[in-house]
């Protein structure tokens, strides 16, 4: 195991656990394309009144889909973990169900930089980042001591 090196607790990983901690709403026309997406259907009947000779009012009913909020909590990891030892390592550590695991690898970067000695030459490391889904109503708590 160790294949977690640590845990992305930044700004730019809180705007997208933030972004999934929320309800969608779904347009797509398709009903097999929301199906897919594990959108619950919910419905919503109203009342238009039309006016002129005789007040008519008719009954309509509308439907929206809204995907469920998903909890998503980023990691840094050792580049040669594949995204079940990942799923695995995080279900150990923190008591949660993950559902889905994405991965993103990161080459490492040349940079140079001037000093008073010259020239200094250098390479950032590779890494690999993942985006772990977690079941609805588990949360990973960073900032508490276990």
């Amino acid at each position: 195991m160790g294949f977690i090196i640590k845990p992305l607790v930044t700004e730019k990983m809180t705007m997208i656990t933030e972004k999934t901690s929320v309800e969608k709403k779904l347009t797509s026309g398709k009903k097999s394309d929301i199906e897919k997406k594990n959108a619950v259907e919910k419905k919503y009947t109203y009342v238009v009144k039309k006016k002129g000779k005789a007040d008519q009012t008719k009954e309509k009913v509308k439907y929206e889909y809204v995907k469920p909020a998903q909890p998503r909590y980023g990691f840094i990891v050792k580049p040669e973990a594949n995204k079940l030892q990942i799923k695995q390592e995080i279900e150990a550590l923190y008591n949660v169900t993950v559902i889905d695991v994405n991965t993103i690898r990161y080459a490492g970067k040349r940079q140079s930089r001037y000093t008073k000695a010259g020239l200094v030459k250098g390479q950032r490391n590779a890494f690999k980042k993942a985006i772990v889904t977690l079941k609805e109503g588990d949360t990973i708590d960073f900032y508490s001591n276990f």
